[in-house]
């Protein structure tokens, strides 16, 4: 790593018109200066470009990516990586807001990790109302701020796949190396860090810093409060992503160990696709549940 690196922070708008703002004054009021801020609008109907637009104004050498129809945040995530030119990325939601301190933690995190290959630095989060008022810790910590329980670092491979690894996507800073080794984000799912975080932790090792990164904003239509929504467009799409994001790890995983994590995650995906009553989904688990079963317990 640079003494001083480039770090540039992608702002991803739709639809954030009440929140944009404040989540670009973020990343210009960081106490690590040398940050290259790349915002887009994945065709919002609201305000946001005006909104957008009036900021830049005062800000008239910040790119600003408008695009004509919406195509959702991993292809206009990936657009924006094309013109990136920081060692380093984060991908901001535009209702997100980071830490003053956020970068200079991040970056600090990769001086000091005692692994090799580190790919991704990530911390806690703060959850906020949508109205900014402090819900809880996206990690439970005690009166300090500090993480109650330790956070899994390193090879995270298998926790990630039988989900015993939890990640706090939103609080992360990654190598742009891992981006351009892994071609971005795939464009063909609904929803992207998962995926992003298991090709990636077969190649590089993760490392957390212990202290409170971002404001994550909840609000009450956001991709994961439709997780378990019966009969909803957006919920088959985003679990049928699952569904594709394991169908790739399949290819990954080479031991038994790996198998058998697997499993235990397809369990838990068979279980969503029940209740949430997406039999044809459910179908597809246990077609794969039978591969998964003979070629793990073939392995030795």
């Amino acid at each position: 790593m640079h003494n001083n690196p480039l770090v540039t922070v992608i702002c991803l708008c739709y639809n954030h018109a009440d929140f944009v703002i404040e989540a670009l004054e973020s990343v210009l009021n960081q106490t690590y200066s040398n940050v290259e801020l790349l915002v887009a609008d994945d065709f919002s109907t609201d305000t946001s470009v005006k909104v957008i637009k009036n900021w830049l104004k005062e800000h008239p050498k910040i790119p600003f990516l408008v695009n004509k129809e919406n195509l959702g945040n991993t292809k206009t995530f990936n657009k924006c990586l094309k013109l990136a030119k920081g060692e380093y990325i984060i991908d901001l939601a535009a209702d997100d807001v980071l830490k003053i301190d956020c970068i200079a933690n991040q970056l600090e995190g990769f001086k000091k990790t005692a692994y090799e290959n580190v790919g991704l630095i990530y911390g806690n989060a703060e959850l906020i109302s949508e109205n900014g008022n402090f819900i809880n810790d996206y990690f439970k910590t005690d009166t300090n701020r500090k993480r109650l329980q330790s956070q899994p670092t390193g090879d995270i491979y298998i926790g990630l796949l039988n989900g015993n690894n939890n990640l706090c996507s939103i609080s992360s800073l990654v190598k742009k190396a891992v981006f351009d080794s892994l071609n971005g984000y795939d464009e063909n799912l609904a929803y992207e860090d998962y995926d992003f975080w298991i090709r990636a932790s077969t190649i590089y090792n993760f490392d957390y810093v212990d202290k409170i990164l971002v404001q994550k904003r909840v609000l009450k239509d956001s991709m994961y409060t439709l997780l378990t929504q019966k009969n909803k467009k957006k919920t088959r799409r985003f679990n049928y992503s699952t569904y594709l994001i394991l169908q790739k790890a399949f290819k990954l995983n080479r031991t038994k160990e790996e198998f058998v994590a697997m499993l235990k995650r397809i369990h838990f995906e068979m279980t969503v696709a029940y209740k949430t009553r997406d039999f044809h989904l459910l179908m597809k688990y246990i077609i794969i549940i039978k591969f998964l079963v003979i070629k793990g317990l073939c392995l030795e």
